[in-house]
């Protein structure tokens, strides 16, 4: 096993990125992006890569409790830093301290300000009376907050900050016990170095919360399978936790409980040795499947699923309407395949895509470690270890595979759930590295290159600017 993560491999991603970069801005030098988002992402490539080299090294040997504690006050720094510069810049720029383009973050904003003035009562019913369950958990998170510190933006960034730290620690958990000490250790690190985890705590959007309920939920239920004993609590906080997101995804509470059964049924951990305590487990999610089933819960996912066709095609008119005309190309077939290493790094200016261009950085790392998810994916078939890894692998794989064909297969903000899996495969991958593997790297790299300057010929042709 490889304990660390290797240099040889930061220097190529960096040297990766900075040719693909130079190509793009070269070959369609009229849309080069501007110099902020250029130096951005430089920034932020350079330091996970060189940082995640450097401390998975040199933090090997301390204890694991110094190694949580600073896991989350480099994770809190760094997003504290960010939800700062942040609010200042977008007030800035924008007038007003929300990102670019920004809707839904205005939406949530706003509701909940006007929620916070009235009675309990009232945002009860609101929340709980004619409207459906998705999204509402966060609405009711924020008017909380709103009514304790009043409607003041950057208190619930702040919280958001130190809940995303907390989650790299959790995930540090959890990997440990999955794969390694060495391993977990890699992925702590690689999360709270993580791009995108650390811009949306700067956005007034649900993904941070909402990853904070799903990684707590892989943990707990982890937790569970792998205890020698589980009594009634151990299972009920992973079935809350499931539940809770239900409130703010629908389709990520149903793959919640997909990835627990898939669990019970194939993990062979301690609580699952004994024939009785598996079929009592099976029995308890066919119970919570009944109960979700007469509700309003399974009412949406149902509502989801029966619109799925008429949802990709409105999707794929309004990309076309908007200019995008080679949107309908994009379809599920060709998506699906391609599910590891989305969504792709936007590297040219286009008008109103700023939050892309912003993020392109972090998109790049996931298209570059997108080869060591593919790598972990095949060596846990390989090495025979995919039933110890059936809770984490059916969360992401269910859930990237329902995205990729939903019409939403390179929507950043879609694809993010899946974000802390991956991260957990990626360093399973490095780990498993062997000669014959680590060759594949070179024509990888070459890949990855093509796949920058192909997404730029297809933003920018498909809008005819070229």
């Amino acid at each position: 096993m490889v304990p660390y993560f290797p240099q040889k491999i930061a220097h190529r991603a960096i040297l990766v990125y900075l040719i693909s970069l130079s190509l793009v801005s070269v070959f369609f030098v009229g849309y080069v992006m501007l110099w902020g988002y250029i130096l951005l992402g430089i920034l932020w490539v350079a330091g996970f890569f060189l940082l995640t080299n450097r401390w998975t090294e040199t933090w090997r040997t301390i204890p694991a409790k110094e190694f949580d504690r600073r896991i989350f006050w480099v994770a809190v720094a760094l997003r504290l830093v960010w939800v700062v510069a942040s609010y200042y810049y977008y007030l800035t720029a924008n007038g007003q301290p929300f990102e670019f383009g920004a809707a839904d973050s205005l939406s949530y904003h706003d509701e909940a300000a006007w929620l916070a003035e009235s009675d309990w009562s009232f945002v009860w019913d609101y929340h709980f009376g004619s409207f459906g369950v998705s999204d509402i958990g966060y609405s009711l998170y924020l008017t909380v907050i709103y009514k304790i510190f009043g409607p003041v933006i950057i208190i619930p960034r702040i919280f958001k900050a130190f809940l995303s730290a907390y989650t790299c620690v959790l995930l540090y958990k959890l990997s440990q016990r999955t794969f390694g000490e060495d391993t977990g250790r890699m992925v702590g690190i690689m999360s709270a170095l993580m791009m995108n985890l650390i811009v949306y705590c700067g956005y007034h959007l649900k993904e941070t919360e909402m990853l904070f309920l799903e990684v707590a939920f892989l943990e707990r239920a982890d937790y569970m399978f792998r205890r020698e004993k589980a009594n009634l609590w151990h299972i009920l906080v992973p079935s809350l936790l499931a539940l809770s997101m239900f409130f703010f995804r629908t389709v990520l509470g149903t793959v919640a409980v997909f990835s627990f059964a898939t669990a019970v049924l194939l993990m062979n951990t301690p609580s699952m040795k004994r024939g009785w305590r598996r079929l009592a487990l099976i029995g308890w999610g066919l119970l919570c499947l009944l109960v979700l089933s007469g509700g309003t819960i399974m009412t949406e996912v149902e509502g989801y699923w029966e619109r799925k066709e008429e949802n990709i095609e409105r999707k794929r008119y309004q990309q076309t309407v908007r200019g995008n005309q080679w949107a309908q190309y994009a379809t599920g077939a060709v998506m699906a395949p391609m599910v590891f290493v989305l969504p792709f790094s936007t590297m040219v200016d286009i008008a109103g895509q700023y939050g892309q261009q912003e993020k392109h950085g972090g998109n790049f790392i996931r298209n570059f470690m997108g080869f060591f998810a593919i790598m972990g994916v095949y060596e846990a078939l390989r090495r025979k270890k995919w039933r110890d890894f059936a809770l984490i692998g059916s969360f992401v794989i269910a859930y990237l595979g329902i995205v990729s064909v939903s019409g939403y297969g390179n929507a950043e903000r879609f694809l993010l759930p899946g974000l802390p899996g991956l991260i957990m495969i990626w360093a399973y991958g490095v780990s498993t590295l062997r000669k014959n593997t680590f060759k594949l790297l070179v024509p990888w790299s070459v890949v990855v290159v093509a796949m920058e300057f192909a997404w730029a010929f297809f933003k920018l042709g498909s809008r005819g600017l070229f």
